[in-house]
């Protein structure tokens, strides 16, 4: 039989971890809303966080748009807010 006990010292580091994980959704919104394009202001306007978890681009053009139609998102939006979530992932596991 084994027997593993976790001490209060990591288990105040997973909860600190798992705090921090939680605001990565909103992060990961703003992320995306903040390189969305920009022409009438509509995409930004209808881009939400659903459920705090789900971001959703509710307007017609989004699937362009994603795919680098504009030259001010030529990447899309979201390759980058996968990257920046890979990114903010790994300083939250440092301790950042």
């Amino acid at each position: 039989m084994i027997t593993f006990t976790v001490n209060s010292t990591l288990g105040n580091a997973l909860r600190n971890l798992k705090s921090k994980l939680g605001t990565l959704p909103e992060e990961a919104y703003n992320e995306f809303k903040s390189i969305t394009p920009i022409k009438t202001g509509n995409a930004r306007r209808k881009t939400s966080l659903s459920n705090k978890q789900k971001i959703k681009a509710a307007y017609p053009y989004a699937g362009r748009l994603d795919k680098g139609y504009s030259k001010q998102a030529p990447n899309g939006m979201s390759k980058p807010t996968i990257d920046f979530i890979r990114r903010r992932v790994k300083q939250i596991v440092k301790g950042r």
